[in-house]
């Protein structure tokens, strides 16, 4: 399970990072918001990659000096609330997640879609009338619960004993035997 235990020093990093981004006393950083919204590191814990998200896209060449400018006290603070045998050397990357769904949700607002109020949606692809009641089958969840599935592939009554024949429980016995002898 390293991939799970990675997932969890990412989530820890992205935490500690967003708090201690607030310490950070380079103007370059403090004059724009700044996010962690992701990180990803080395399953030998000797890198991680900061997905940062900033506010002000005309700063954000400036904000990405300053906070390599500051890696090497966020690092140090870094070691010091974490308890991992190497901390992550931190390697900065822009994120461009929130402006591509920010585009996305633009081109989605401007698409004209007529809404006809009067049609049901299911309705439409489905061609049943709107008022129609679903098709219920006349099987309840108990009797698939009662069903054996053994039973339906095999064709064997539903609680029927499996078979045990007394000469292969002879032979264990006459086995059994044997290796107490030797």
């Amino acid at each position: 399970m390293p991939s799970n235990r990675i997932g969890r020093i990412n989530e820890e990093i992205q935490r500690e990072l967003s708090d201690l981004l607030r310490t950070v006393k380079d103007p370059r950083v403090q004059k724009t918001m700044v996010s962690v919204t992701r990180v990803d590191t080395t399953t030998d814990l000797r890198f991680a990659k900061v997905f940062v998200s900033v506010y002000d896209k005309d700063q954000s060449k400036e904000v990405f000096k300053g906070l390599k400018a500051a890696g090497g006290y966020l690092r140090h603070e870094l070691a010091n609330r974490l308890s991992l045998r190497h901390t992550p050397e931190l390697v900065w990357t822009e994120d461009h997640s929130i402006t591509y769904g920010a585009r996305i949700l633009d081109i989605l607002s401007t698409l004209d879609i007529p809404k006809d109020e009067d049609e049901d949606p299911v309705a439409a692809h489905t061609g049943a009338p709107r008022d129609a009641a679903p098709d219920v089958s006349e099987r309840t969840m108990r009797d698939d619960e009662d069903e054996d599935p053994v039973a339906a592939h095999t064709g064997a009554p539903q609680n029927a004993a499996p078979e045990v024949s007394k000469t292969t429980m002879q032979d264990d016995e006459d086995a059994d035997a044997e290796g107490e002898a030797q």
